[in-house]
């Protein structure tokens, strides 16, 4: 810059005449350098101020995410048949709200996802178990097996979908709750202790969270059932909630 152009900058920026300019000029050569570092100073201040606010609030923002995410409810997927999904139920009577509201009761910030379908056969609880994961679900309670009984379905064939099912959740590490099921007894001795085994021996092989039987304490009670002798009504599904509550508390909290 010029000296005349040095001196145009004084006398806008400072107000002083340019033969004031002029003589500080020649008597101090480094007021203007000190002059514009006293200028931009603020400047800099301003901006230091700027960046370390910013970052406080993307320290902020992070322990909110993080708070966000401690204080998120675990997500509890109920993955099973008509037992579950609340076959000739109103829908505040069925398993999966009952379930839900004994949790929070019980002071478990939880949000039960039903993913049960009426009629499924552990073969089509398997064929459609990618798509019900997409609700990433942090534990499974897994009820399948009855329709399979009822039909007469091999139970090798039951055991191999069931196994199946439970290798994908590991694979995903998701921790599982197993309900047990029991073959009718018109299937016949043979088939119901063939059946009846496939259970305990994949919890005990998977080391899995274990309640024996689903239906324990409903089963074959007419006051607990529906006209069909098969389906829980609203008292039934109670009396399964209170019974099985305990283990799903415990494989939450492991998981939590």
């Amino acid at each position: 810059m010029t000296k005349h152009k040095v001196r145009f900058v004084a006398y806008t920026l400072f107000g002083q005449d340019p033969a004031v300019n002029q003589f500080t000029s020649r008597e101090k050569p480094g007021l203007f350098r000190r002059l514009s570092r006293n200028l931009f100073r603020p400047a800099g201040l301003a901006f230091g101020i700027l960046m370390g606010t910013m970052s406080l609030l993307g320290i902020h923002d992070a322990q909110a995410a993080d708070n966000a995410a401690d204080n998120a409810p675990q997500t509890l997927m109920l993955y099973g048949d008509s037992l579950m999904a609340g076959y000739g139920l109103s829908h505040e009577d069925g398993f999966a709200p009952r379930l839900e509201a004994a949790l929070r009761d019980a002071g478990h910030n939880v949000k039960v996802v039903n993913s049960s379908v009426s009629g499924d056969t552990t073969a089509a609880g398997l064929s459609r178990l990618e798509w019900a994961l997409v609700d990433d679900p942090d534990v499974v309670l897994l009820e399948l097996g009855a329709n399979d009984a009822l039909r007469g379905v091999e139970p090798s064939q039951t055991r191999e979908n069931l196994d199946a099912i439970i290798g994908k959740l590991r694979d995903r590490d998701v921790a599982v709750l197993l309900a047990g099921m029991m073959a009718p007894p018109n299937m016949g001795k043979e088939y119901g202790a063939e059946f009846n085994e496939i259970y305990p021996e994949l919890a005990a092989e998977y080391q899995l969270a274990f309640y024996p039987f689903f239906l324990d304490g409903v089963a074959a009670d007419s006051s607990l059932n529906q006209d069909d002798g098969i389906h829980p009504n609203a008292d039934g599904v109670k009396v399964i909630v209170e019974r099985i509550l305990p283990q799903v508390i415990n494989v939450l909290e492991a998981d939590s």
